[in-house]
């Protein structure tokens, strides 16, 4: 992608009229003013960026600013993070899908049965539908507080003691 400055009609019209000193003090400094620059862009990003700015009620030059400012906010906020890491990252999430497919139906199907087994032998004094819905509840409970400890420990500190130790 090469840079280069682009002579426009305005700039050598303002050129050849000769304007006076004073009025070239007021003109903008060029780290302050919009610079132009050329890329060579693919044909589909084109169009991409075309819709973006027909989408959002802009010219095609704001949303190719927008497109650029976004992309390097992007760019600056994954610096440190390997390319291969954020493959990493979602075959660890994928790993965690497939355990939960393979484990949340025998769990719930564990829960229905105790309830409905309790309650047909007599032990408790609640139909089975009020005894599951006391399982999940507690199960919610544990669960949540499950989340909020492990939330716990992978904050505090690498070389801290963890608070059960010691006692």
């Amino acid at each position: 992608m090469g840079l280069r400055r682009a002579e426009t009609s305005e700039t050598t019209s303002r050129t050849r009229r000769g304007f006076s000193p004073a009025s070239r003090a007021e003109t903008p400094r060029a780290e302050d003013s919009l610079q132009w620059i050329t890329a060579r862009v693919p044909p589909d990003l084109v169009r991409e960026i075309e819709g973006h700015a027909t989408r959002t009620g802009t010219t095609r030059s704001e949303a190719i600013r927008e497109c650029l400012a976004v992309g390097m906010e992007a760019i600056r906020h994954r610096e440190g993070v390997p390319g291969g890491r954020v493959e990493e990252l979602l075959g660890a999430i994928e790993g965690v899908r497939v355990l939960v497919e393979l484990l949340g139906p025998p769990t719930l199907g564990t829960q229905r049965l105790l309830a409905h087994w309790a309650s047909r032998d007599g032990g408790v004094k609640v139909s089975e539908d009020e005894l599951l819905a006391e399982v999940r509840l507690v199960s919610a409970d544990e669960w949540e507080q499950a989340l909020v400890e492990a939330e716990r420990d992978l904050s505090a500190p690498a070389n801290a003691e963890p608070h059960n130790e010691g006692r």
